[in-house]
């Protein structure tokens, strides 16, 4: 920026400051989170600390929910006049574009239907088949190979480490619907330092898997209770370079899958007992998340018995 004329003499040593934030500053999301924070707390909704993003108002039977993400934003409730009232408030304040019933949000695709609601990555998933020149691929019946024998130095190192870097970062913003590949992208990230040309080749059977059903998602069912429940499950020693164990869960509301990783644990259990247990720790704290979250939006949590497949004994 330049400072406009008529504000400086010449040889004068100052600088203008800016009363305003601007696109490009390193404070500027910041500032424009605080604003239209404290433009919604004034009037009366509550602040999630569970999750800051999720505001909530609830008054005389009436209930709202926003959801943002920077200049994103989702609107929902109980009430049509509170949601109309609530609208013409933020375009008051900010000029908002309303886009009418939620389709679309951050590629993720959603469906409305008589059982629920459908979240899918269609597009996406076929963007990337298309940028990889797999839309005429042969489809793979499942994500990995059984048995596979990945690790950090079999074959030859890609020409291209960058290419495959974006692709498993592609594929791990998939995960958000799809918990099928979630294992096999969570073994594929760990090759990003160096990828190697059989890593790459796994990412793309991955691809060649998607390919079967582009469209599959997640059903979020109208019909289901809300009560949570949990599985989990832990792989001792599965890591054939540090012998670190794998941890596994799964997150139901009612019969709904709402939270779901496979993440490798971060110290080597030195039995499957505890390699369980420790499972068991990260699931109830990401439970706890859930609970907590629901009982934000006025809902009682209906915490139900974690689940595991193992032996703990």
């Amino acid at each position: 920026m330049k400072i406009p004329q008529g504000f400086s003499k010449q040889g004068e040593n100052r600088v203008c400051r800016l009363q305003k934030s601007l696109y490009g500053l390193r404070q500027a999301s910041r500032n424009w989170y605080h604003k239209f924070t404290q433009s919604l707390l004034v009037v009366g909704f509550i602040q999630s600390q569970s999750d800051h993003s999720l505001f909530t108002f609830a008054r005389k039977g009436s209930f709202l929910a926003i959801l943002i993400y920077v200049d994103d934003v989702i609107v929902t409730g109980t009430d049509s006049a509170k949601i109309s009232w609530l609208k013409h408030y933020l375009y008051a304040k900010f000029h908002i574009k309303d886009l009418g019933k939620l389709k679309y949000f951050l590629g993720i695709e959603v469906t409305h239907s008589s059982d629920g609601i459908v979240l899918s990555q269609r597009k996406y998933v076929l963007d990337i088949l298309t940028e990889c020149g797999l839309t005429g691929c042969k489809p793979s019946s499942s994500p990995m190979a059984e048995q596979h024998q990945l690790a950090l130095n079999s074959g030859e190192l890609c020409d291209d480490p960058g290419q495959y870097r974006r692709l498993i970062g592609r594929l791990l913003y998939l995960t958000i619907t799809s918990p099928d590949i979630s294992y096999v992208v969570h073994i594929l990230s760990q090759f990003m330092h160096k990828p190697r040309r059989p890593h790459y080749d796994a990412a793309i059977r991955v691809l060649r898997y998607l390919k079967n059903s582009p469209g599959q998602g997640i059903l979020l069912s109208s019909n289901s209770s809300l009560s949570l429940r949990a599985y989990y499950d832990a792989d001792w020693a599965s890591c054939p370079t540090t012998r670190k164990s794998t941890t596994g869960y799964i997150v139901f509301l009612g019969s709904s899958p709402i939270s779901w990783r496979s993440k490798k644990q971060s110290i080597v259990s030195r039995s499957t007992a505890e390699a369980e247990y420790r499972a068991m720790a990260t699931t109830a704290i990401r439970l706890e998340a859930r609970c907590n979250r629901k009982c934000q939006i006025k809902c009682d949590p209906g915490l139900k018995a974690l689940k595991a497949d193992g032996n703990l004994g």
